[in-house]
C-alpha cells in the first residue's frame, strides 16, 4: 500500500525463477531484451518489468504462461496477421487490444478467442462481469450472476 512502491514482488523466489528460466531460454532462442530480464538486486524475488522483441516461434515466451511482468511484443503485417497470431496461443484467458480506433477494436475482438477482450484498457476483472478463459486458460467463469453459478449443481426435478 506504500505509495512509492513501483513493484511489487513475486510470491515466491521459485516462481521468480522459473520466470528467469523463461526469459532466458527466449533470449537464448533469439528474443530480444529492450528492458529489465534480470531479477533485482534485492532482498526479495523481484523481476523487473521486462519487454522481449523478436521473439521466436516455440520458445517459452512465445509458449508458456509468464507468471510475471514480461511482455512479449511481436511485429505483424496486418489485422488478419494479428488476429492469426493472438489465436495461435493454446491459451485464451484474456486480451487487450489497443486502436485509437474503437470500432476497429469491437470488430477484432469478436475474433480474438479469449475469455475476456479489453479495448484500450489492461484485461482485468471486475466483481460486476463475468471472467474466465478459455482453451487451457481457466474453466468457467468467475464473478457476477453468472459466475456464481458456476458454483452449484443444478437439478432439475420433474413430478407428474
Amino acid at each position: 500500500m506504500n505509495e512509492e512502491t513501483d513493484i511489487g514482488s513475486q510470491a515466491d523466489p521459485g516462481l521468480m525463477a522459473e520466470l528467469h528460466e523463461q526469459v532466458q531460454t527466449s533470449v537464448e532462442s533469439g528474443a530480444t531484451v529492450e528492458t529489465g530480464g534480470e531479477p533485482l538486486d534485492r532482498e526479495g524475488a523481484f523481476y523487473p518489468p521486462t519487454v522481449l522483441t523478436g521473439v521466436p516461434k516455440g520458445c517459452p515466451a512465445d509458449t508458456e504462461e509468464t507468471f510475471g511482468p514480461v511482455a512479449a511484443v511481436y511485429e505483424v503485417a496486418d489485422e488478419d496477421e494479428a488476429i492469426e497470431l493472438a489465436n495461435s496461443t493454446r491459451f485464451g484467458l484474456g486480451a487487450s487490444l489497443w486502436t485509437e480506433d474503437r470500432t476497429r477494436g469491437q470488430r477484432l475482438a469478436r475474433d480474438i478467442e479469449a475469455g475476456c477482450v479489453y479495448i484500450n484498457e489492461m484485461t482485468s476483472s471486475d466483481p460486476r462481469v463475468p471472467f474466465g478463459g478459455i482453451k487451457d486458460a481457466g474453466y468457467g467463469r468467475e464473478l457476477s450472476e453468472a459466475g456464481i453459478k458456476e458454483f452449484v449443481n443444478r437439478k432439475t426435478v420433474w413430478i407428474q
